[in-house]
């Protein structure tokens, strides 16, 4: 039976085919190993290969290698590092700094890389028609929003000077000491207008510029193969500044969506590194002392939630959220369902942030929910309307949406359905607000409370709730201008109190991260959002 199991998956993935001949085949692990090609889970179909329009940690694992940014993530705590800037400046007021960048950065094409690029791309990112719902990460560009919002076509309006080909200037709409750690973000990263350009308009979503043959990075990697949900292929690009540091020929991304598969895939030497692990199979790794040697676990800066779309009735009553957030317990979620050492979250953003301190912010228990609901016109659960949970597909998600359906259903007295999609068709049904209750987890962007608080302000390309709060927009633009560090926490800990109190999302756990690591994979730290450049990571066959 347990062959047998692992058959549809062997013979679907490339290179895990079983031989019918006599001898056995070289594993993935095995090959990987000989000719330094890193084999990786990575959960899903990317929804896209173009910086500026991704949304998803699965997406960035894979941009990350074909593009960089002015800086770059350390590999061990993601501190800002140089990347194509070789160092920076900033002014006294921290709103305008200058960056320098490397004379020998090149595109994957062999074509130079300059500051003309970046500024290129930043006007991109910022186009209305684009619509990205990353555009909001450019907001502390002076002029970007207004620019963004269409009040202005002139992009010399926008804080972005070009000093010369290898000298970026950047004037900001407000004091931001942690600027250099928002510039590895792929919101940040450049893009080549000429390929852009050949395959359409500057600010057109969808084209095939990303495609292989096409997709013109200045990463560390190029894509040279991409057979939709099968793999994806980077190999080492000749032409990447650092390209003697690298020592990965090749990274191949595998996007399957269950992590049991993922985990047998690992198990039978096709993977060096799975995105996740079953929820049963934790205890079994870290209980036998041969497979705990896989096991790498590690907190990561990052909230799994609900969210309650607010356009639809009965969810634009903030009693009915609040009775649904509060009918979840959390601690038993944790103790009997996820089981990997989550911590029950009470409020958005995770509690290791330095400096910052919010404190459980959602007061009240199973008897506060059935009153309000009962306030709202469902006493007991009577009359309330049919929705659905909807995730994507995961069998984590899955036995976590089942636990809730069933707290609701006994502490209220309402039947939620369930429903699953591709993680790429969900992110699409959130988007265009074709869900009542969704499952969503946020990583932070960089390790700062505006990662998580921006989220949810009016109109956030990653909002995507109806909810609006103008209090709690006033609060945050206040934040972002208060230079004294304990007077901005105050304020984001005032607005974030307002988002619990009003309940677009039921926030649900704080994550840690539980991966299985092969260890022959040298360079692979775990830290805070979860990010791993491939350009520091190697493979060692003596491990």
């Amino acid at each position: 039976m347990r062959i047998r199991s692992l058959l549809p998956l062997l013979l679907t993935i490339p290179g895990m085919g079983l031989l019918t001949g006599c001898g056995p085949r070289e594993s993935n692990v095995e090959s990987g190993n000989r000719t330094q090609t890193l084999h990786i889970g990575n959960l899903s179909e990317p929804s896209d290969l173009d910086p500026h329009i991704i949304n998803s940690l699965q997406d960035f694992n894979i941009v990350m290698a074909l593009f960089e940014g002015l800086t770059a993530y350390d590999p061990r705590d993601v501190s800002p590092m140089p990347g194509v800037a070789t160092h920076w400046e900033s002014s006294d007021d921290a709103m305008t700094w200058t960056f320098y960048l490397r004379p020998e950065a090149k595109w994957s094409n062999g074509d130079p890389l300059t500051a003309q690029d970046f500024a290129y791309a930043y006007q991109r990112m910022l186009s209305p028609n684009l619509a990205s719902e990353y555009a909001y990460m450019l907001f502390t560009l002076d002029g970007a929003e207004e620019f963004t919002a269409g009040e202005t076509d002139d992009f010399s309006t926008v804080g972005v000077e070009v000093v010369d080909d290898h000298t970026l200037r950047l004037r900001l709409a407000y004091p931001v000491p942690y600027f250099p750690a928002l510039l590895a973000h792929s919101s940040w990263f450049p893009v080549h207008q000429a390929t852009i350009e050949a395959h359409g308009e500057m600010d057109q979503r969808g084209t095939r510029w990303t495609r292989p043959g096409n997709l013109v990075g200045n990463g560390a990697f190029q894509l040279t193969e991409w057979v939709p949900n099968q793999y994806i292929t980077v190999e080492k690009s000749p032409h990447y500044w650092d390209a003697d540091t690298v020592r990965l020929n090749a990274v191949r991304f595998y996007p399957i969506e269950s992590v049991s598969r993922e985990e047998a895939a690992f198990r039978s030497g096709q993977l060096h590194i799975t995105t996740g692990l079953p929820i049963d199979k934790i205890p079994v790794y870290q209980e036998d002392p041969e497979l705990s040697q896989f096991l790498k676990q590690n907190t990561l800066l990052a909230t799994y939630f609900y969210r309650f779309n607010t356009r639809k009735p009965p969810l634009d009553d903030v009693r009915v959220r609040r009775a649904l957030s509060l009918a979840i317990d959390r601690e038993q979620l944790v103790a009997k369902v996820t089981r990997g050492g989550q911590l029950p979250a009470r409020n958005l953003t995770p509690p290791w942030i330095p400096g910052y301190e919010p404190g459980d912010m959602l007061e009240g228990n199973a008897d506060d929910a059935r009153r309000l609901l009962a306030e709202a016109g469902f006493p007991g659960g009577e009359g309330f309307p049919e929705m659905e949970i909807l995730f994507n597909t995961s069998e984590g998600h899955r036995r976590i949406a089942e636990a809730i359906q069933q707290m609701w259903a006994q502490e209220l007295g309402i039947n939620i359905g369930l429903y699953n999609q591709e993680a790429r068709v969900q992110s699409d049904s959130m988007r265009e607000g074709n869900y009542t209750i969704a499952r969503m987890a946020w990583i932070g962007d960089y390790v700062e409370t505006s990662s998580f608080l921006k989220l949810m302000i009016t109109d956030g390309g990653n909002n995507q709730t109806g909810w609006s709060n103008p209090e709690y927009d006033r609060l945050f633009e206040a934040a972002r201008f208060a230079v004294d560090e304990a007077e901005r926490f105050e304020l984001y800990r005032q607005a974030e109190q307002i988002l619990i109190d009003e309940s677009p999302i039921a926030p649900i756990y704080f994550y840690v991260n539980s991966a299985l690591v092969r260890p022959e994979v040298k360079g692979w730290y775990g830290n805070l959002i979860d990010i791993h450049p491939y350009k520091g990571i190697y493979l060692d066959p003596a491990e």
